[in-house]
């Protein structure tokens, strides 16, 4: 019993102390996709990389904030007079 409310208390402090962190690399991601960087090479970064474990990345693209950068990044694309498309 006294095992598991340590376990659980380790667990939120870590969360506690993790979420500014996450806060920081949302920010730092949408900067980075506002400036014309792709979504997946800005998770790439030793920023990101260092700084959160593969978990937290995966919460990070599901951010709402994050999601929003991705579909503006993608109309622009699609607004492109060249998207990639081959005839």
């Amino acid at each position: 019993m006294a095992g598991s409310i340590n376990e659980r208390l380790k667990q939120f402090f870590e969360d506690l102390a993790s979420d500014p962190i996450e806060e920081r690399v949302i920010e730092y991601v949408i900067r980075e996709m506002r400036n014309g960087r792709g979504l997946m090479q800005v998770m790439e970064d030793p920023y990101v990389r260092n700084r959160l474990t593969d978990a937290k990345r995966e919460d990070v693209l599901e951010n709402p904030e994050v999601l929003d950068a991705l579909e503006a990044e993608i109309r622009t694309a699609f607004k492109s007079p060249d998207i990639g498309f081959s005839d």
